[in-house]
C-alpha cells in the first residue's frame, strides 16, 4: 500500500476523533455481477453517516452508487428485510450498528436490478491509488479506502475496465510475467510499435495462429484500443508454439529478449522489416590485443543487442556504484603478461600485450542487463546480488567510444590472434550476437575504405551520444524465482507508468531511484544479503535525435491493413461484451427431472435469460430433457424444489407470464433451491403445491406377501392430526382409515409407529419431506408390541437389505440348482472319528491337498468344540433361538446331516479331479489385481505351511508339524493366551490385526449365532465379464457379520469360507480384501460388487506379512519377495523355516536357515533385528499387513543378543571424493569408543584418526560426495551413541566414518561441473534430493512453425 492511501475517504469532521469508537462492517457481495462474490470489510468511526457506508461501499467494490441495496446479514432471512437507506445521514451507532462487534451485511440487487459496475468514464476515484505504489501489486480492490483492514476478493470483473491511465495491462498467466514486462516495453517504443503496424500479414502464405509477427499485432492493436483493464496473451505464447505447461515456467527477461527478437528477424525475412532489429538494437564493438613492444595490434569486430554489465568485479566483496562505472569497467583493458604473455606477430616473440575492447558504433536503442543473477562457489548455488547500482536518467555515452589511453605507433591488422572466441563477444561478459551483416566480419582491416568510414563514424557520433532512459524491467525475488514489472517512460506525455501485468498506475521519478538497489548504509560484502530484493535488473535507453525520435502514429495514419484490424478487434471485444451483459443477465439454476419411461432422476443445468417467461422457460427446460418424443409440452411444468430432501416446496399456477428473474428472486449464479421440471399423464392433472406444506412419500407394505410398495407423493400439514392424516392417505391410497397402522421413518433404523390419534404431524416429527409405510389389514399382528410385530420385522428387514453383485471364480464347483448347506461339525466329541472317516472314505484313492485341507479344517471345527465344552461343562450345540422370519429363505435353514456330507463328497471330487486347473486359478489372481501382495499367499492352500497343525487326529494325539512344533502345543497355547487376554479386555490382538477368527468363544461358527435375511440368485453375465465368469445377485441384511456372509456364499462358491476371499471393488475397479470377519457388512451399499477369490483365509492370530530383501549395496536397497503368514506365538525360526521354501519356489533363493535375517521395516529404513527365539506378539509387535527385511548374511549371525548394536558404517574418501561399500558393525554396547575401535578395526585407519558423522535422511542415506565432507556433522562431542545429536538406539543406523589426515581433493572447474553433473544424476535416480538446483529449468525457446515436438530431441 503506498502513502496517502489510507482513510483516504474518512470524513474529515472525525478525522481527528481518536477516541471515537468504530464499527466493523463485513459486506458480502450476493449479487451475480461478478464472478467471483466478493467480501470486503470497513472499519468505520461510529459516527459515520448511512449515505458515506454507501459511497465507501460502491467504492470498494467498483459499482455506481445507488445501483445496489444493503441489507442486514446477522443470521436473518435477507428477503424479509427493509434495505438501509442509502441516502440517509443517520450515523451507523443510530441505524442499529454495534460498535466493537461485527456488523454482517449483504450487498443485493435493487429492484430485481444487478449493481451497475462503475466504468472509466463515471469513476470519479483518486489516481493516488495507484500513484504511489511500486513492486508487485496486491489483488485488484486490496488497496485501501476507508479502512483499516481489509479482505476482499479478487474477481475477474475487475479487469473489464480501463485503467483510468489510458493504458491496458496484460494478464499473468501463470508465471509469464517476464514476457509481459518486455511486451510492453516494445509496445511502449514508437519505432518499434510503427513498424510493426507497416509490415502486413498475408493470410495465404501463413497460419495467423503461428504467425508471431501477426499476434503481435493484434496484441499491440488492443493493448492500443481495448476498453478492458487487461488482455490476455495466449494467442501470442500460442504463436511461439507453447502450451499451457510453458505458462509455469518462469524464464529470463533478457533470455525472452533475445530469443523473440532471432524469431522476429526469422519471420522477417525477404521484408521490409529484415533488418529492424539490427536497426533499432545493434551496436559494435573491437575486440583488440594490442602488443606493447611493437605496438602491433590484432582485432575482430562483433556485434551486440545489449551490454552486460556486472555488478561486482570477479572476486570483489565491493559493487560498482553507477552504471557508469561499470560501462568503464567493460571496456578496461587488462595486461597480459608473465605467463599470459601474447605471442605478437611482428615481433616472434611472446610480448607484453594490452587485452580489451572498444565500442566502435551504440545503437539507436541502447539496452543494458545488469548482471544480478551470479553463481556462488563457495556455497554452489545461484544467487542474486541485490547490491545498489545507480542509473542515470540521461546517460553519455561519447566517453566510452574508441577509448585509449595512449597514443603509440601502431599497425593495425585485421588478425583474431587475439580473440578467444570467434564469433561472439567478449566471452566473460558479453551475450550472445545475432549479427547478420556481412560486411562486418572478422578480418575486415581498418586500413581499407570501408574500414576508414567505420572509423569516422564514432567521431560523428561523439557529439549526439547523449540517450534518454525510457524503460527499468525490475525482478523482486531470488535467484530461485520472483516477479518481473516495467517501468516505462511514455514518449507522448513524459510521464513514468508502472506496468504490473493488468494492473497500470502512475508513478514518479522518485519511484525509478527506488530501483537502485540496496540500501542506505555502506556497500560491503554482505550488504545485498540485507538489501531489498526488488531492483533494476534491464534499462533501455532511447538515443536523444529530434531527427530520429518517432512519435507513435495517430489513428489516421494507421496503414489500411490495421485499420481493418482495429475495426475487427472492436466487433469482436462489442461481442464479447453483448455476450458479458448476456451472462450478467442470466439466471443460472439446477434443474432436475424425472424420466416419465425410465423413471431415472435426470440433471442438468438451466440458464434462462431474467425476463423470459416462466411458459418460455418450461419450454426450454423440455428440449434441453428430450422429451419433445415422449409426451406433449403441457404435460410439463416447473416446480420448486429442494433436491437434498427431495422436497416439492411449491408450484407457479397463474404465473405462467411472470419474468424468471422476479420469480427466482433476482440474478444470482447460485440458488438455495432447485427446480423441477414435473411429467404427467394426458388424463391427468398437476396437483397445487402450496408453501408450508409438508410432503409424505407413502409406502404400502403388504404382509402376506412381505412386499413394500412404490411410493404415492401426498401433501399435508404440519398442524394436522393423525386422524385427519389416516383419511388423507386413505383417500390417496384407497385403503380402510379403521385399521390402518401409519410407520413413520425420521432417520435410518429409527421407526415409529403413530398411534396417538389425537397428534399433531409436527408433534409427532414430521419436516418437510418424510417418508411412511400404511398398512391396513385385519391379521393379529395388529395386536402385538409394535417391535415384536410382523410388520416391524419386514420394515426393519426392507431399511437394512441391500442388493449386491457377487463375481465367483471361474470353473467354481458349486451348484446354483441344489443351495446345500454345509453341516458344520458339533455337538459330542464322539463323532470325531466317524466323520473322520466319512470324508476319507469317498476320496481315500486321491488324497489330494485339498482333501487334506478340508478334513482338517473340520477336524479343527471338532476339536475346538471339545476343547471348548471341556472348559466350560457347556452345550455348545445348543443354536440361538431367531424367529421364523430371520431365516427367510436362507440356505443355512436347511440342516439335513446326510446331504450335507454327500454333498460334501461330491464337492470334494470335483476339487481333486482336476488340481492343476484350480492351481492356475490362483496364479492368475495376480495378474487380475496387478498386486502380487493380494494373492501370492494363496498358494498357501497348496502347501503345508504352519497350518498343518489342523491335520485331523482322532485320538487327539500330537502330530509332529513342518516347523517342529506339535499341534496341541500350538492351538492350546495361543488359544490360553488370547482367553486370558479377554478376560482384561474385549480388544485383542486379533482385532488389532484386522482378522478374526471364523469362530466365536463357545466355539460355534460365527454365522451360526445369529441369522440375517439372505436371498441369492444366479445373475446374468455382464458384458465384456468373459466366459467362465458367474454372477449372483445377493439380497443380504447389511448387518450381518463377514463371517457369517461368507458362510452363506460356500453353496454358490464349492469351498469352505475359510478357503475363499473376499474383494471388495470400488468404482475404479480396484479391489480391496475385506478380512475382518467380526464386522458387518454395513458400509456396503446397493449394488455393490464383490469379487470372491480362492485361497486360504487367515484364522484367529494369523497375519498377512509382505517379506522385503535388503540389499544395502544395491542402487534400489529394497525389493518385494513375496506374501507370508506368520502367526501369534510363532518363533521367528519357525517362520524363517517356513519362508526357506516359499523362498525357493517363488523367488529362487536357496538359503540355509542360519543364512538369512529377519530385520524390523519402517519405510525404506532398516531397524531392529529379530534373533531366532523372539516371539510375535510376545517380544514382537505385529500388525495386519506388517512389513519385514529378509537380510541374506554374508557369514554367520554375529547378533545374538538385545543389548547388541548393528550399525552400517561406510567409509569417505575425501582425497578420491568416492564412498565406499557399507559394512556392518556390531557393537556390545552403545559407547563412542568402541564404535572408534570397531571403525579402526576394519579400514586400518589409526584409531586418533577416526572421525564419523551420522546420516541423514531415508536409507541409504544419499549425499553427494560435493557435500559430503561439509555438511555433516562430523566427530560429534558425545560419549555414547544414544544421546543427542546422534541418538542412535536401535539397529540400521547409518554412520559415515573418515580418516582426518586425508585431504580434500582439488578440483578444476571442469572436474567440478563434471562430477556435479554424475552426482545430480546418481541422486535422482536412487530418488535423493540433489543438493544443488532442485528445480529443472526448462530452456527458453519458441518455435517458428508451432510444432515443439521436432525440438524434443533437442531438450
Amino acid at each position: 500500500m503506498g502513502p496517502g492511501e489510507e482513510n483516504q475517504l474518512v470524513p474529515k469532521e472525525i478525522e481527528n476523533a481518536a477516541e471515537e469508537p468504530r464499527v466493523l462492517c463485513i459486506i458480502q457481495d450476493t449479487t451475480n455481477s461478478k464472478t467471483v462474490h466478493e467480501r470486503i470489510t470497513l472499519n468505520l468511526p461510529a459516527s459515520t453517516p448511512l449515505r458515506k457506508l454507501f459511497e465507501d461501499v460502491a467504492n470498494k467494490v467498483g459499482y455506481i452508487n445507488g445501483t445496489f441495496d444493503l441489507v442486514w446479514g446477522n443470521g436473518i432471512n435477507t428477503a424479509d428485510m427493509a434495505p438501509l437507506d442509502h441516502t440517509s445521514d443517520k450515523s451507523l451507532l443510530d441505524a442499529s450498528f454495534e460498535a466493537g462487534k461485527k456488523n454482517f451485511l449483504h450487498l443485493t440487487d435493487k429492484d430485481g436490478e444487478q449493481p451497475q459496475i462503475l466504468l472509466e468514464d463515471s469513476s470519479a476515484a483518486d489516481d493516488s491509488a495507484h500513484d504511489r505504489f511500486i513492486g508487485p501489486l496486491p489483488r485488484e480492490g486490496s488497496v485501501s479506502s476507508t479502512s483499516d483492514y481489509v479482505s476482499q476478493s479478487y474477481s475477474y470483473s475487475s479487469i473489464l475496465n480501463k485503467s483510468e491511465t489510458g493504458y491496458v495491462g496484460l494478464v499473468n498467466q501463470a508465471m509469464t510475467c517476464y514476457l509481459n514486462s518486455l511486451l510492453q516495453t516494445l509496445f511502449m517504443t514508437p519505432e518499434f510499435r510503427n513498424a510493426l503496424y507497416k509490415w502486413e500479414f498475408e493470410e495465404s502464405e501463413e497460419d495467423p495462429v503461428t504467425s508471431i509477427p501477426y499476434q503481435l499485432q493484434r496484441l499491440f492493436v488492443l493493448l492500443q484500443t481495448s476498453k478492458k483493464r487487461a488482455i490476455e496473451t495466449t494467442d501470442v505464447t500460442r504463436s511461439f508454439g507453447w502450451d499451457s505447461s510453458e505458462a509455469w515456467q518462469q524464464h529470463d527477461v533478457q533470455e525472452l529478449c533475445r530469443v523473440m527478437f532471432d524469431a522476429l528477424e526469422q519471420k522477417w525475412k525477404q521484408t521490409e522489416q529484415a533488418d529492424l532489429i539490427n536497426e533499432l538494437y545493434q551496436g559494435k564493438l573491437k575486440d583488440y590485443v594490442r602488443c606493447l613492444e611493437c605496438g602491433y595490434e590484432g582485432w575482430r569486430i562483433d556485434t551486440y543487442l545489449d551490454i552486460p554489465l556486472v555488478i561486482r568485479p570477479y572476486g570483489s566483496s565491493q559493487a560498482f556504484a553507477s552504471v557508469e562505472e561499470a560501462l568503464h569497467a567493460f571496456i578496461q583493458p587488462e595486461i597480459l603478461d608473465g605467463p599470459n604473455q601474447y605471442f605478437c606477430e611482428r615481433c616472434k616473440k611472446k610480448c607484453d600485450a594490452r587485452k580489451g575492447l572498444r565500442f566502435l558504433h551504440f545503437p539507436y536503442l541502447l539496452t543494458l542487463q545488469l548482471k544480478r543473477f551470479d553463481f556462488d562457489y563457495t556455497t554452489m548455488h545461484r544467487i542474486k546480488l541485490n547490491d545498489r547500482m545507480t542509473f542515470p536518467e540521461e546517460l553519455d555515452m561519447s566517453t566510452f567510444i574508441d577509448v585509449e589511453d595512449e597514443k603509440s605507433p601502431q599497425t593495425e591488422s585485421c588478425t583474431d590472434s587475439g580473440a578467444e572466441n570467434e564469433g561472439s563477444c567478449h566471452s566473460d561478459q558479453m551475450s550472445n550476437d545475432f549479427s547478420n551483416d556481412d560486411g562486418v566480419d572478422e578480418g575486415i582491416c581498418l586500413e581499407s575504405n570501408s574500414g576508414t568510414e567505420k572509423i569516422s563514424k564514432p567521431g560523428l557520433e561523439k557529439n549526439s551520444l547523449i540517450y534518454e532512459l525510457f524503460s527499468v524491467m525490475v525482478h523482486s525475488g531470488s535467484a530461485a524465482g520472483g516477479h518481473y514489472y516495467a517501468c516505462i517512460k511514455s514518449f507522448s506525455d513524459e510521464q513514468w507508468y508502472s506496468f504490473n501485468d493488468q494492473h497500470v498506475s502512475r508513478i514518479t521519478q522518485e519511484d525509478i531511484k527506488k530501483t537502485h538497489g540496496g540500501s542506505s548504509g555502506s556497500r560491503g560484502y554482505y550488504s545485498s544479503a540485507f538489501a531489498s530484493s526488488t531492483n533494476a535488473y534491464m534499462l533501455i535507453y532511447r538515443l536523444k535525435d529530434p531527427a530520429r525520435n518517432a512519435k507513435f502514429l495517430e489513428v489516421d495514419e494507421y496503414p489500411e491493413h490495421i485499420k481493418n484490424l482495429v475495426h475487427r478487434e472492436r466487433e469482436l471485444e462489442e461481442q464479447e461484451k453483448r455476450q458479458r451483459e448476456i451472462e450478467r443477465n442470466t439466471c443460472k439454476i439446477k434443474l432436475f427431472c424425472l424420466h416419465p419411461v425410465k423413471q431415472v432422476m435426470m440433471e442438468n443445468k438451466l440458464e434462462v435469460h431474467k425476463d423470459k417467461t416462466l411458459k418460455e422457460a418450461v419450454e426450454i427446460a423440455y428440449k434441453m430433457m428430450d422429451l419433445d418424443e415422449i409426451l406433449p409440452l403441457d404435460c410439463c411444468r416447473l416446480v420448486k424444489y429442494d433436491e437434498f430432501h427431495d422436497y416439492l416446496e411449491r408450484s407457479y399456477e397463474g404465473e405462467e407470464d411472470t419474468p424468471m428473474g422476479l420469480l427466482l428472486g433476482g440474478v444470482k449464479s447460485t440458488y438455495m433451491f432447485d427446480l423441477l421440471l414435473e411429467t404427467r399423464k394426458p388424463d391427468q392433472v398437476f396437483q397445487s403445491y402450496k408453501p408450508g406444506e409438508v410432503m409424505v412419500k407413502v409406502h404400502v407394505v403388504d404382509l402376506k406377501a412381505e412386499t413394500v410398495a412404490s411410493p404415492v407423493t401426498v401433501r399435508a400439514y404440519l398442524n394436522q392430526t393423525i386422524t385427519e392424516f389416516k383419511q388423507l392417505i386413505s383417500k390417496a391410497i384407497h385403503l380402510p382409515a379403521e385399521t390402518m397402522r401409519i410407520v413413520l421413518e425420521r432417520c435410518y433404523n429409527d421407526l415409529r409407529l403413530l398411534s396417538v390419534p389425537s397428534k399433531t404431524l409436527k408433534a409427532e416429527g414430521f419436516f418437510r419431506s418424510n417418508k411412511v409405510f400404511v398398512e391396513s389389514s385385519e391379521t393379529l399382528d395388529y395386536q402385538m408390541a409394535f417391535t415384536d410385530s410382523h410388520l416391524w420385522k419386514l420394515l426393519d428387514r426392507h431399511a437394512n437389505t441391500i442388493r449386491l453383485f457377487v463375481l465367483l471364480p471361474e470353473q467354481s464347483p458349486g451348484s446354483y440348482s441344489k443351495r446345500t448347506t454345509y453341516q458344520k461339525a458339533g455337538g459330542d466329541s464322539s463323532n470325531i472319528d466317524d466323520d473322520c472317516e466319512r470324508v476319507k472314505g469317498p476320496v481315500g484313492s486321491l488324497k489330494s491337498v485339498e482333501a487334506i485341507l478340508e478334513e482338517s479344517t473340520e477336524k479343527l471345527k471338532s476339536l475346538s468344540l471339545q476343547q471348548q465344552q471341556d472348559g466350560d461343562n457347556g452345550d455348545s450345540s445348543k443354536s440361538t433361538e431367531t424367529s421364523d422370519f430371520e431365516n427367510i429363505e436362507s440356505p443355512l435353514n436347511e440342516r439335513d446331516s446326510s446331504a450335507s456330507v454327500d454333498n460334501r463328497e461330491l464337492e470334494q471330487h470335483m476339487q481333486t479331479s482336476d488340481p492343476e486347473n484350480f492351481q492356475s486359478e490362483e496364479r492368475s489372481d495376480s495378474d487380475v489385481n496387478n498386486d502380487r501382495s493380494t494373492s501370492s499367499v494363496d498358494s498357501d492352500i497348496l502347501s503345508s505351511s504352519h497350518s498343518s497343525d489342523t491335520l485331523c487326529n482322532a485320538d487327539n494325539a500330537q502330530i509332529p508339524l513342518a516347523n517342529g512344533l506339535d499341534s496341541h502345543s500350538i492351538t492350546s497355547s495361543r488359544r490360553t493366551k488370547a482367553n486370558e487376554g479377554k478376560k482384561e479386555t474385549w480388544d485383542t490382538a486379533e482385532e488389532d490385526s484386522g482378522t478374526d477368527s471364523e469362530y466365536d468363544e463357545s466355539g460355534k461358527s460365527r454365522g451360526e449365532t445369529q441369522y440375517m435375511y439372505f436371498k441369492a440368485e444366479p445373475y446374468a453375465a455382464e458384458e465384456g465379464s468373459g466366459e467362465g465368469h458367474k454372477w449372483l445377485m445377493v439380497h443380504v441384511d447389511k448387518r450381518i457379520t463377514l463371517a457369517a456372509f461368507k458362510q452363506h456364499l460356500e453353496p454358490f462358491v464349492g469351498v469352505l469360507s475359510s478357503h475363499f476371499k473376499v474383494f471388495r471393488v470400488y468404482a475404479s475397479n480396484q479391489e480391496f480384501e475385506s478380512v475382518r470377519l467380526n464386522e458387518t457388512l454395513s458400509s456396503f451399499s446397493d449394488d455393490n460388487k464383490i469379487t470372491i477369490r480362492l485361497g486360504r483365509a487367515l484364522k484367529k492370530g494369523e497375519y498377512r506379512v509382505k517379506v522385503y530383501q535388503l540389499l544395502v549395496n544395491e542402487q534400489e536397497p529394497c525389493k518385494f519377495l513375496l506374501d507370508a503368514v506368520f502367526a501369534k506365538g510363532m518363533t521367528v525360526r519357525q517362520s524363517k523355516e517356513e519362508l526357506i521354501p516359499q523362498l525357493r519356489e517363488q523367488c529362487g533363493l536357496e538359503l540355509s536357515i542360519d543364512r538369512f535375517r529377519l530385520r524390523k521395516k519402517t519405510w525404506k529404513n532398516p531397524g531392529t533385528v529379530f534373533l531366532d527365539y523372539h516371539i510375535y506378539e510376545e517380544d514382537i509387535n505385529i500388525s495386519s499387513n506388517w512389513e519385514v527385511f529378509l537380510e541374506v548374511l554374508d557369514g554367520i549371525e554375529k547378533m545374538k543378543s538385545m543389548s547388541q548394536l548393528a550399525v552400517l558404517s561406510r567409509r569417505w574418501r575425501p582425497s578420491e571424493m568416492r564412498l565406499d561399500l557399507f559394512q556392518e558393525v556390531v557393537l556390545e554396547s552403545s559407547s563412542v569408543d568402541e564404535l572408534r575401535e570397531k571403525l579402526s578395526e576394519i579400514s586400518g585407519i589409526p584409531l586418533d584418526d577416526i572421525e564419523f558423522a551420522k546420516g541423514r535422511g531415508t536409507f541409504p542415506c544419499d549425499i553427494s560426495v560435493l557435500d559430503i565432507h561439509q555438511d555433516l556433522d562430523w566427530n560429534p562431542k558425545v560419549s555414547t551413541l544414544n544421546v543427542w545429536p546422534l541418538y542412535i538406539c536401535d539397529d540400521g543406523a547409518v554412520i559415515f566414518y573418515r580418516d582426518k589426515t586425508e585431504d580434500l581433493m582439488e578440483l578444476t572447474d571442469e572436474q567440478r561441473n563434471e562430477l556435479m553433473k554424475k552426482e545430480s544424476s546418481r541422486l535422482q535416480k536412487t530418488g535423493h534430493r540433489v543438493t544443488y538446483s532442485p528445480r529443472k529449468e526448462k530452456a527458453l525457446k519458441i518455435y517458428l512453425d508451432g510444432a515443439p515436438n521436432k525440438d524434443l530431441a533437442q531438450d
